[in-house]
């Protein structure tokens, strides 16, 4: 049996003979001599160890006797289609390509990567979104199943993966990232859209693997990660790894840097509560940025604000925003006593949320009570945190608790703030206008869920810095082609006279594997069955009929015969 992949002609002098039959050249080994002395002269002892490459007359398709006699040649890290599938799914693949084209990532990647880099870069992307995995070594088996972008289609091994992410540069990364924002949008106003998340490791020799706030294991250490989106635009533009013992709201002033550097003047940033600081505000004006931003927990000048105003707009019908089920009024104050400019506090009432906040509160009183009647008659210091809630009697004697009271004015004012929540905006724009524009950013938000998930990331499977930044770089380009895929979707769903549930990433991509290409036994592929209703849907969000697959399916046959009649 002749292997799935090339190896040089062994260089052995006297030894090597060839051997023409029919269309193929065979490569012969002379393993020994054997004497006859019946006719006084050796006879060499031949064996066939491979067949001559018709690309390349000093390579060769090996078989198990060049592995018997040339054990310590290191085997290469490609393989070819005969150890390929008869029956090979190319309907996400055929629109993903569609997609990467269309943002001309293949040429962008050129200018960095060689070809084959740039091709086997492409294919990792696409076997992140199609299998939502990440794990390197299962990448032959979705190349034995799947068209891909090597040439030859040829399919590299989990061993090949490793190094090339091994050898991705911070130049090359870097790179890509500048190209790709140059492209981006400058001339019009973008509100961006920064979040960020953290993903466990227990690899500790990555110098950015630190315990901090983990927001999944809390027992492991974490790897800090956040992406800039356009949410005008819908475009993820950057991204940063960061170590995980950093917190959000002291990244944010290096993120703002960058986001000049890269050429980003007329924006607004659209941040979470846990962005929100004086030093974050200062810098943003500093830059001349302006900002969307939630404000954090239950802030005093907030409180008093959501005080003043109550009961002047919540059932006010000019003031309801029906798309979000909430009542909204815009006020105008400073942010701070030294604040030089006028601040807009748009404040947001919700009466389901505050059915919900009410009851976590009652809740949560109860629980204080029941424990703190639990401890009387023993010696306890009650925790400033039950102290904010209960006025605690306890004997000046032996320090012996006797028993806690409510305090009744510090939780009728929170149950008072139930309900209500609010954005500051540092530009003028109505109450609907910055709960819309805050409310763009679950689009980020879906984006980290599609990057832990749907990407397979939550986990990074390597062990050393350089495959760490390069698979955040190969899953940030991921992201930016699953996220088109999401918003195409997203908005053919939304023309639809009913919603379909299979208009979701997921669910889709699942429906488009079903497109299969199969060989007969001609060894020509082609496609097994006519495209469904379900898919010509799910296709026309893309812009793709029947006619563009069967173009498409047809030029991938092509591909897999040429790569035959080369072998």
């Amino acid at each position: 049996m002749y292997l799935d992949f090339l190896v040089k002609i062994p260089d052995v002098k006297g030894k090597i003979t060839r051997k023409k039959k029919g269309n193929n050249t065979y490569i012969n080994y002379e393993y020994a001599r054997v004497y006859d002395p019946d006719r006084k002269f050796n006879i060499p002892q031949r064996v066939t160890i491979g067949k001559e490459s018709k690309s390349d007359p000093s390579m060769m398709q090996p078989n198990q006797n060049f592995l018997t006699y040339f054990p310590e040649v290191d085997l290469p890290e490609e393989r070819f289609n005969s150890n390929r599938s008869s029956c090979l799914r190319v309907g996400a693949y055929i629109v993903l390509r569609k997609l990467i084209e269309e943002y001309h990532i293949p040429d962008m990647l050129k200018n960095y990567f060689d070809s084959k880099e740039a091709e086997l870069f492409l294919d990792l992307m696409t076997y992140s979104i199609i299998t939502e995995n990440n794990a390197g070594q299962y990448y032959p088996d979705y190349g034995f199943n799947h068209p891909l972008f090597s040439s030859g289609m040829k399919i590299y091994s989990d061993s090949k993966i490793s190094s090339f992410l091994g050898e991705i540069t911070q130049d090359q990364r870097v790179g890509f990232l500048n190209e790709w924002n140059e492209k981006r949008a400058h001339r019009e106003k973008i509100y961006i859209s920064y979040d960020s998340t953290n993903k466990n490791c227990q690899a500790g020799d990555i110098r950015m693997v630190e315990y901090g706030h983990a927001k999944d294991d809390k027992t492991l250490p974490i790897i800090n990660y956040s992406i800039a989106y356009d949410t005008t635009n819908r475009e993820p533009l950057f991204y940063e790894e960061y170590a995980g013992s950093i917190v959000d709201i002291s990244q944010l002033q290096y993120m703002l840097e960058k986001a000049k550097g890269y050429g980003y003047k007329k924006v607004g940033f659209i941040l979470d509560r846990g962005y929100f600081s004086r030093d974050n505000i200062e810098y943003m004006d500093k830059c001349n940025y302006d900002f969307i931003i939630m404000v954090k927990g239950m802030a005093p000048l907030v409180n008093e604000l959501v005080l003043e105003n109550k009961g002047r707009f919540e059932n006010d019908r000019d003031c309801n925003i029906r798309k979000y089920g909430v009542y909204g009024t815009t006020v105008k104050r400073k942010l701070y006593i030294s604040d030089e400019k006028d601040r807009y506090f748009h404040i947001y009432y919700n009466d389901s949320k505050k059915a919900a906040e009410h009851e976590a509160i009652e809740v949560k009183i109860e629980k204080m009570a029941e424990f703190l009647k639990s401890r009387e008659g023993k010696v306890y210091e009650p925790s400033d945190r039950l102290k904010d809630y209960f006025e605690s009697f306890i004997s000046e004697k032996d320090g012996v608790f006797l028993f806690a009271r409510e305090k009744k004015e510090v939780i009728e004012r929170e149950i008072d703030l139930c309900g209500y929540f609010c954005i500051v905006t540092s530009q003028k724009m109505t109450a609907k206008e910055a709960l819309e524009l805050y409310k763009s950013r679950d689009a980020s938000e879906k984006l980290f869920r599609g990057d832990k998930f749907y990407l397979g990331n939550k986990s990074m499977r390597v062990y050393t810095d350089e495959s760490v930044s390069a698979k955040i770089f190969i899953e940030f380009v991921a992201l930016i082609i699953r996220n088109r895929f999401y918003t195409l979707l997203k908005d053919e769903n939304e023309k639809l006279e009913s919603r379909q549930n299979y208009m979701t990433v997921p669910a889709a991509i699942r429906e488009l594997e079903k497109i299969e290409m199969i060989r007969g036994m001609d060894k020509i592929y082609r496609m097994d069955h006519a495209i469904t209703a379900t898919q010509k849907t799910i296709l026309g969000a893309f812009g793709i009929n029947v006619s563009y697959i069967k173009k498409q399916v047809n030029r991938i046959s092509e591909q897999l015969r040429i790569a035959d009649e080369v072998r």
